[in-house]
C-alpha cells in the first residue's frame, strides 16, 4: 500500500465507524440488545484496523 491507499483507507474505515455509531445508537433505543453487541464488536474490529493504518501512515513520515 502507498500512503495516498492508507489514507483513503483511514478515511473509508472512519466513515464506516461514524455510520456504525449512529446504527448503535438507534439499536440501542430499540431494545436490540443482540444486535449492538454484535455492532459493537464490529466497532472493536474497526478499531483494530485504524490503529494498523495508522501505523502504517507513521511510517511514511
Amino acid at each position: 500500500m502507498n500512503q495516498r491507499q492508507v489514507e483513503n483507507a483511514i478515511a473509508e474505515l472512519k466513515m464506516d465507524y461514524i455510520n456504525l455509531q449512529g446504527d448503535i445508537e438507534k439499536l440501542e433505543s430499540t431494545g436490540n440488545d443482540s444486535f449492538v453487541q454484535k455492532a459493537e464488536l464490529r466497532l472493536a474490529k474497526l478499531e483494530d484496523e485504524l490503529a494498523e493504518l495508522n501505523k502504517k501512515r507513521a511510517e511514511f513520515v
